[in-house]
């Protein structure tokens, strides 16, 4: 009779290892798209990114030796995740980097969530629990005072605005389309479907890629191999794994801690000093992430 309790346990545990290198992994893509971004045009850098991530990802579908074949419906599921999450949002979100500041951004595209709970909420019939609506709101506070915060106002146009919330629609588009499926299909396999499909949409800048990895510098290059390797295969792979184990609202909430975590390493790698009315912002993101995971 305790061995369910304690299975439980267990895979809370380790779907919350599995979302702490999901967060840190992309946290670390808003830096390193904003450096690689200066050697790359944003389809080009979406492509060579998501290469090396499907390349990464078919080799350890081969060294697993496992796969389920999809339905029809899980197909097209796959197809829309592919396309939404992993071609749109990476196209839209290299070329919001070059037009808004990384605050605005980070503000913008973190509406994500908001969409996610919401629509977790009604299409896939998770609910809104008190504590779900309660730490959405104060982190979301957090990221507007963060966005304020390092918002310029010189750096930030329309278009980029725009770009940012297709980045968080498509985001939530394919977090929704990806839950249903990884009922069935193991979570590296739907990761690697989704990653080529996202890949193969992005083809046409294959020409700017080869372009842009004649003249990129060293350091560029290698930076697109990381977003290819870490952010791309490693965080896509841990958050589908948490996926499988956690609500889509609940999950999706603790993106919040991105755009601190962000800041911090901006701050360090970047030299960008933040101002302490965005530290205030950190922190409420970080009080209302721990409220979601009240029950």
């Amino acid at each position: 009779m305790t061995a369910r309790p304690v299975l439980v346990s267990r895979h809370r545990w380790s779907a919350l290892g599995a979302v702490t290198i999901t967060v840190l992994a992309w946290a670390s893509a808003f830096v390193a798209i904003r450096y690689v971004g200066r050697a790359f045009d944003p389809g080009p850098l979406a492509l060579g990114r998501l290469g090396v991530g499907t390349i990464t990802l078919g080799l350890l579908m081969l060294a697993r030796r496992r796969w389920v074949a999809p339905t029809r419906r899980e197909w097209a599921l796959l197809v829309l995740c592919g396309l939404a999450w992993f071609a749109v949002y990476n196209v839209a979100l290299n070329a919001a980097e070059q037009r808004v500041d990384a605050g605005t951004t980070a503000m913008l595209v973190n509406i994500g969530p908001i969409l996610i709970a919401l629509f977790a909420g009604v299409l896939l019939r998770e609910g809104f629990p008190r504590w779900l609506v309660v730490g959405a709101g104060i982190a979301f506070a957090g990221v507007v005072l963060i966005g304020a915060a390092t918002a310029t106002g010189d750096t930030t146009d329309l278009v980029g605005a725009l770009l940012c919330v297709v980045a968080a629609v498509t985001y939530a588009i394919g977090v929704l389309a990806q839950k249903p499926v990884l009922g069935r299909l193991p979570g590296l396999q739907v990761t690697f479907l989704a990653c080529a499909v996202g890949t193969v949409a992005c083809l046409p800048y294959g020409v700017g890629l080869v372009t842009g990895l004649a003249s990129a510098p060293a350091g560029a290059t290698a930076g697109l191999v990381y977003l290819g390797l870490v952010p791309t295969a490693l965080a896509f792979s841990t958050w589908a794994y948490a996926l499988a184990r956690m609500d889509a609202g609940r999950l999706g909430v603790t993106t919040y801690l991105v755009p601190p975590i962000t800041i911090a390493m901006a701050a360090l790698l970047l030299g960008e000093a933040p101002p302490p009315l965005a530290l205030l912002g950190g922190a409420l993101a970080l009080v209302g992430v721990a409220l979601t995971r009240r029950r």
